[in-house]
């Protein structure tokens, strides 16, 4: 696969975490997301893999997000960070500057999982 087919297969996951509705079919989320998955948040916190599932299920379902000046670095022939502005669409009460975000995937079991993501907020 080339950089920029990977960079838009994994784009792809990355919209289909923060859109999908995980209440129909939690079991999907092991497809996205390594067994050793931790987040570090926008305010520096560290969240388990566990704390991420329980946010993602309870995520409101209409939201939309944009992902913007999306792009990654291969890492080995098997692992990509990507990098990307992350913003709220349709959000009055969010903060419109969002947050840039990193995340790591790796091919486990020929399947691109989410080991690592962070956010930072954007002032």
């Amino acid at each position: 696969m080339k950089l920029q087919e990977i960079s838009s297969y994994i784009q792809n996951l990355e919209l289909k975490l923060l859109h999908h509705d995980w209440t129909e079919d939690p079991q999907s989320i092991d497809e996205l997301l390594s067994a050793d998955f931790e987040e570090i948040d926008a305010n520096g916190t560290v969240h388990s893999r566990h704390e991420v599932v329980q946010w993602l299920m309870q995520k409101d379902k209409i939201q939309r997000w944009s992902l913007l000046n999306f792009r990654i670095k291969l890492l080995t022939d098997e692992c990509v960070l990507a990098i990307y502005n992350a913003c709220k669409e349709n959000d009055s009460s969010h903060d419109h500057s969002g947050s840039i975000r990193t995340s790591i995937w790796q091919i486990q079991n020929n399947q691109w999982k989410m080991i690592f993501h962070q956010a930072s907020k954007i002032s």
